[in-house]
C-alpha cells in the first residue's frame, strides 16, 4: 500500500508505521509517498522535518484513539453493504429530519440511533439530516469543531458504525443527508497548517481554508475529495454545507460551483440522485440557481428568513435579528418569496441586504423551511425549544405552515412530539485552558445580550450534554402524543394530496389579515387556514374540512379512561 501526504514546503517527511519510522520520497508536485505494508487497522503517523512529533494523516479515514493520535489504515472494501438496490432519494417532495447522533438517544451512537429509525418511518420522514460526524476533540460536542474531516467520530461508532446507520436507513427507505463543515476547523487538533498552506485567515469560528491563494489547488482538492468520499464510500444521499458565506473564495470558478459539477458527475456514475444543500446568510438566490444559468448550482438552501418571520409571529419575540420580522406581512412575504430581506434594510446588519428570488424560475423545493433547527435552539442562551413557550395549538399552527407550505420542510429531532428536553451548547475539550476559554466566551457573549452569566449553562459540564438528550418516554405521554399525531397527520396529508407538495411559488397565493392574526395559503384546490387568535389550523377543500388541529388536539391530548 502507498502511504502519501501533501507537504509541499517541507524538505523531509517520515512516516511511522506500526512503530517503525520510514523516510518518504518527495514527488515534483509536493506529495510525499512510501510503499509500505499497512493493512486495515495498521497505525501510522507522519513526522515533519526534524520534528519527531507524530501527527495524524490530514486525510485520515479512521481515528479510533482521538484527533491527536496516530491514524489507522481503513479499507472501505471490507464493509458488507446491503443497499445495492437503493435507488436514492431526491429532495423534491421530501420531509427532512435533522438529528444529532450524540443526543438522539441515551446511548449516543449510530447503533442506538438505528433502534429509533422506525419511529421516523412511521412519522413519514424521507431524509435524515445528520449533524457533523467528523472527528473532533473530546467525546461530546455538536460536531462543528471537527479537525479530521474524513474520519468518523469514534465515540459514535466510527466509520463502520456510520455505514451501518446509512445502510439501515436505506433498508427502511430513508435517505441520509450529512452536515459537513468546510468554512473552518476546530480549536484542538487542527494540524493542517503544519503540512502545507491550508489556512488563510480566521473567521468567527476558527481558521479558514486557503481556497484562492498560492497552493490552494490542493487545498480545494482536499475539500472536494472529502465531499465525494461521503457519497462514494459512505453511500450518503446529500450534503448540507455549513455557513458557505464564510468560505473566502475569490476565484472565477467558486468552489461551490466546482463541487456542484463534481457531485452531478458522481451521481451519474453512481446512478442515484445526490443533493447539495447550503446554509447561507447572504440571501443571494444565485446560490441555488443552476450552473447552466450562471449560478452556484446548489440544490437548496436553508431559509432563515422564513424561520425568523414565523418565530416572531408565533412567539412575539423581537430582540436582535428578529426585530425586522415584526413588520406587518413579513410572514406572508417570506412564504411567497423565501427572503424577507431581498434588497431591503436590515437593522441588525445596519445596511440593505439580499436580493429578490425569481419565483418564476426557482421552485419552493430550493428552500428549506423549519420552525426549529439546531442553531435556532442551541444558540439561545438556555437552549430552550419553542415548545417551552408556545401552546399546543400554536405549535400545530407552526407545523401546518412548515409542512403544508411550498418549501421543503425540516423538523428538528423531538420537535414532532414537542420534546421538553432543551438542546444546549455543549463541548468536552480535554485541555483545561481551552475548556475554560470556551466556557468564559459563551457566558460573555450572552451577557452582552442581557442574559445573566450564571443563567448560561456551562458547556463543559456533562450535565449540559445529558440534559440535551431526547427522552423517548415522552411520545407515549398524552400531551406529547397529541403533537406527534399532529405531525404524522400533516405529513400524511402531504403524501395524499399532490397540491400540498406543489413547489410552484408563482401559483401559491397567500392571504393575510391586516393584523397578521390569520393567514390562508391557497395550495391548488386546497386552502390551509391559520388562525393565530383561535390557535387553530385547518385544511379545507371547498367547504369541506379535511383536517382540523383543534379537533385533533382535543381528541388525542385527553388521557385514556
Amino acid at each position: 500500500m502507498t502511504i502519501s501526504v501533501w507537504a509541499p514546503d517541507l524538505e523531509r517527511v517520515r512516516v511511522e508505521v506500526a512503530g517503525e519510522v520510514h523516510d518518504m520520497t518527495r514527488r515534483h508536485d509536493g506529495w510525499w509517498a512510501a510503499d509500505l505494508a499497512s493493512p486495515h487497522g495498521t497505525g501510522y503517523a507522519f513526522l515533519l522535518g526534524d520534528d519527531d512529533t507524530p501527527l495524524p494523516d490530514p486525510r485520515s479515514a479512521w481515528q479510533p484513539d482521538g484527533v491527536h493520535a496516530a491514524s489507522r489504515a481503513y479499507d472501505h472494501g471490507l464493509f458488507a453493504w446491503t443497499d445495492d438496490a437503493w435507488p436514492g432519494r431526491g429532495l423534491a417532495g421530501s420531509v427532512v429530519y435533522e438529528l444529532h447522533i450524540g443526543t438522539f438517544t441515551p446511548g449516543g451512537t449510530f447503533d442506538t440511533a438505528i433502534e429509533r429509525l422506525d419511529h421516523l418511518v412511521e412519522l413519514g420522514i424521507d431524509l435524515v439530516e445528520v449533524l457533523p460526524v467528523n472527528s473532533f476533540d473530546g467525546p461530546h460536542g455538536w460536531g462543528y469543531d471537527g479537525v479530521l474531516w474524513g474520519a468518523v467520530h469514534e465515540p459514535y461508532g466510527g466509520p463502520d458504525g456510520f455505514k451501518r446507520f446509512v445502510d439501515a436507513c436505506h433498508t427502511r427507505g430513508l435517505g441520509v443527508l450529512l452536515d459537513v463543515v468546510y468554512n473552518h476547523l476546530g480549536p484542538s487538533g487542527a494540524y493542517l497548517d503544519r503540512f502545507g498552506p491550508y489556512f488563510a485567515g480566521q473567521n468567527d469560528w476558527g481558521p479558514g481554508l486557503n481556497l484562492d491563494g498560492p497552493g490552494s489547488d490542493e487545498v480545494r482538492r482536499y475539500v472536494l475529495d472529502n465531499a465525494l468520499a461521503w457519497f462514494e464510500h459512505f453511500h450518503v444521499d446529500g450534503l448540507r454545507l455549513d455557513a458557505v458565506h464564510a468560505l473566502a473564495d475569490k476565484r472565477a470558478l467558486p468552489i461551490l460551483e466546482e463541487l456542484s459539477a463534481e457531485t452531478h458527475r458522481m451521481g451519474e456514475r453512481l446512478g442515484r440522485p445526490l443533493t447539495l444543500i447550503a446554509e447561507s446568510d447572504l440571501n443571494d438566490p444565485r446560490t441555488v440557481v443552476p450552473r447552466a444559468e450562471h449560478g452556484l448550482g446548489m440544490d437548496a438552501q436553508w431559509s432563515d428568513d422564513l424561520h425568523h418571520a414565523l418565530h416572531v409571529r408565533l412567539t412575539g419575540e423581537t430582540e436582535g435579528y428578529y426585530a425586522d420580522f415584526a413588520a406587518p406581512g413579513a410572514l406572508a412575504k417570506t412564504l411567497r418569496g423565501a427572503f424577507f430581506h431581498d434588497g431591503t434594510w436590515s437593522s441588525f446588519r445596519g445596511r440593505t441586504h439580499g436580493r429578490p428570488v425569481d419565483t418564476t424560475a426557482l421552485p419552493g423545493t430550493a428552500f428549506l423551511a423549519y420552525l426549529q433547527n439546531h442553531d435556532q435552539i442551541g444558540n439561545r442562551a438556555t437552549g430552550d425549544r419553542i415548545s417551552a413557550t408556545l401552546s399546543p395549538g400554536l405549535l400545530a399552527c407552526g407545523a401546518a405552515i412548515v409542512l403544508l407550505g411550498p418549501y421543503t420542510p425540516m423538523l428538528f429531532m423531538g420537535e414532532e412530539w414537542a420534546a421538553s428536553t432543551p438542546w444546549q451548547f455543549f463541548a468536552s475539550f480535554p485541555d483545561p485552558d481551552l475548556a475554560e476559554a470556551v466556557r468564559t466566551g459563551r457566558r460573555r457573549e450572552f451577557g452582552r445580550h442581557g442574559w445573566g452569566e450564571l443563567e448560561v449553562p456551562d458547556p463543559m459540564d456533562p450535565a449540559t450534554f445529558e440534559r440535551s438528550t431526547l427522552d423517548w418516554s415522552e411520545p407515549q405521554q398524552p400531551d406529547h402524543a397529541a403533537l406527534l399525531a399532529v405531525h404524522r397527520q400533516l405529513i400524511a396529508l402531504r403524501r395524499s394530496h399532490p397540491d400540498l407538495t406543489d413547489p410552484s411559488l408563482v401559483d401559491l397565493r397567500v392571504e393575510v389579515a391586516d393584523d397578521d392574526s390569520e393567514l390562508v395559503m391557497h395550495r391548488g384546490a386546497l386552502r390551509v387556514r391559520i388562525d393565530l387568535v383561535a390557535e387553530r389550523a385547518t385544511v379545507l377543500s371547498g367547504d369541506d374540512v379535511l383536517w382540523d388541529s383543534a379537533q385533533l388536539l382535543q381528541k388525542t391530548s385527553a388521557p385514556a379512561t
